[in-house]
């Protein structure tokens, strides 16, 4: 049984907002991102104790062809999506989410 996700409302923000940048960039590139994004989510559910932790009990799991993390957590059972994380910017931004 694959465990349950639960997205933080900032989390699904920038999901959104990071694939309308890359789509403003580059028509077609929003939904590339998008379907690399929902790869790692469910690669997460599929194990969600395999990415490394990086503060606390927060994990990091790449994105694939993109400076991007899902920064999420394992809790009993359900997996919180803290944030999808640019690499490139403000480390640890979404510590208050944890």
């Amino acid at each position: 049984m694959t465990p349950a996700i639960s997205v933080h409302p900032l989390a699904e923000q920038e999901l959104n907002d990071t694939a309308s940048y890359h789509n403003a960039a580059s028509s077609g590139l929003g939904a590339t991102f998008l379907a690399e994004a929902e790869r790692a989510i469910r690669r997460i559910q599929l194990q969600p104790e395999a990415a490394p932790v990086v503060y606390g009990m927060v994990r990091r799991k790449l994105i694939r062809c993109f400076p991007y993390s899902v920064m999420y957590s394992v809790q009993a059972g359900t997996i919180r999506i803290l944030a999808i994380a640019n690499q490139k910017r403000r480390p640890f931004y979404w510590r208050g989410r944890a």
